[in-house]
């Protein structure tokens, strides 16, 4: 049979998702303004929720981890699901209590491509503002303010690419 090329360096043996972390780089964007920062979401194409806000929200089923609550990590950060989302807030369902001014730490795959590469997620702090009743039971309906978000992506060039 075929010989299976060796990988060298600190990606040996690694999965490809494993490898992925490494080629992921934050963005950073500083604001001089004061308060939560916000970024546009949108509305024109995915429809918005019938609700007047100040911040238009868009009816989308984005995958969303609670990772942090109240600065503890979760020792198993669950896949959830948004139910839609705005500049400056999220709605979600979770399977857990949390009360109005809870903080929390979030992360939204806002465009997730095949293999991995072109992905975006959202790593926000935010704290709860709303908590609605579910008709799941032992599922609670949560309204998050974003108060801090930085955005990740991982459009860099695969190492399969790359010139030595």
């Amino acid at each position: 049979m075929g010989a299976v090329p060796e990988r060298i360096g600190p990606l040996a043996g690694g999965s490809p998702a494993h490898e992925l972390e490494f080629l992921t780089e934050p963005i950073r964007t500083h604001s001089l303004k004061t308060g939560p920062r916000r970024f546009t979401v949108p509305t024109h194409t995915v429809g918005v929720a019938h609700e007047r806000r100040r911040y238009p929200r868009a009816c989308l089923c984005l995958p969303l981890r609670l990772t942090h609550i109240e600065g503890v990590a979760e020792s198993i950060p669950v896949t959830l699901v948004t139910r839609n989302i705005s500049s400056s807030g999220v709605f979600f369902l979770a399977p857990r209590e949390l009360k109005p001014g809870t903080g929390i730490d979030l992360e939204v795959a806002l465009v997730d491509r095949p293999l991995g590469f072109g992905r975006v997620e959202m790593c926000t702090a935010a704290h709860i503002i709303r908590t609605e009743k579910c008709d799941t039971p032992g599922w609670h309906g949560y309204a998050a303010s974003f108060d801090d978000f930085e955005m990740k992506h991982d459009d860099v060039i695969p190492l399969r690419y790359r010139t030595a």
